[in-house]
């Protein structure tokens, strides 16, 4: 198995990522707030709150894992750029319109911004076809 070292654009990409943990991290503490009724949620919030915390996780490490596929792929140019970063937009967006559609007192169902979560389905859906087309490509 070959070794790939990671591009300066992934690596620039990857550190940003790595820092994001962080903040990932504080929702975390939030949420032991939330159980432990620190902090009074309706159901609804929490299964929101739950749920964009879980997508932020797990996207931020996909965005990891998708960057030396990029690289192994030789990506490069528009789609390149995109391979590498439409996962890493997704991450955002989607824990965004968790977050942001149940913001506010005693809120039970989703306001507009729950368009987000949307929004970043079809980047997380887009940049996954863009790798995958890039990666087979380089097979």
């Amino acid at each position: 198995m070959a070794t790939v070292a990671l591009t300066p654009t992934s690596l620039g990409i990857a550190g940003i990522l790595l820092m994001t943990i962080v903040t990932i991290e504080t929702g975390g503490y939030y949420l032991t707030k939330v159980a432990s009724r620190a902090v009074a949620l309706t159901d609804f919030q929490k299964a929101f709150a739950r749920a964009g915390h879980a997508h932020a996780g797990v996207f931020v490490i996909l965005s990891l894992v998708a960057l030396p596929y990029a690289d192994a792929a030789g990506a490069h140019g528009v789609s390149g750029w995109f391979a590498r970063t439409a996962i890493p937009i997704a991450a955002i967006l989607m824990p965004a319109g968790f977050f942001f559609s149940s913001m506010g007192r005693g809120r039970t169902k989703p306001n507009a911004l729950v368009a987000l979560i949307w929004v970043g389905a079809l980047f997380l859906a887009a940049g996954a076809l863009t790798l995958g087309i890039l990666v087979l490509a380089a097979a």
